[in-house]
């Protein structure tokens, strides 16, 4: 999928948006919460910031025909451009950029930022997965 030079800046200048914000959370409540917490922070940093976002989209596929429902949830769609897939683990794996990669091919978007807030700084537990 080729985006214009146009999309893609927006693209990316929503997610510089939105690591500021991951940033401001991982300072203010530090790397030891559960998952789930970093995303109703990161949320709620987001709607103090005005950016458009969903939490917990379902996302179904299509096998032979088979419609599975909800097949999986994506951590946070921002502006139905940017997948964001949140982590707290003691280290990124491949299965989770992988995990990424599916998200953006069925949603057919190009660009998504996995993020593990069990590190020091965010920035060491940040990785774009682009499409």
């Amino acid at each position: 999928m080729k985006l214009d030079a146009g999309i893609a800046s927006d693209i990316e200048t929503l997610a510089t948006k939105v690591i500021g914000a991951a940033i401001e959370v991982h300072k203010e409540v530090g790397p030891g919460l559960l998952e789930s917490a970093y995303e109703e922070c990161l949320s709620h940093e987001l709607t103090l910031r005005n950016i458009e976002h969903q939490r917990q989209v379902p996302l179904s596929i299509r096998y032979k025909g088979l419609l599975v429902e909800n097949a999986y949830r994506i951590d946070l769609l921002v502006k139905n451009a940017l997948i964001v897939e949140l982590k707290a683990v003691d280290e990124l794996q491949p299965v989770h950029s992988a995990q990424v990669l599916t998200y953006l091919q069925f949603q057919q978007l190009r660009l998504g930022l996995l993020m593990n807030f069990r590190t020091k700084t965010l920035k060491e537990g940040l990785k774009r997965i682009v499409l």
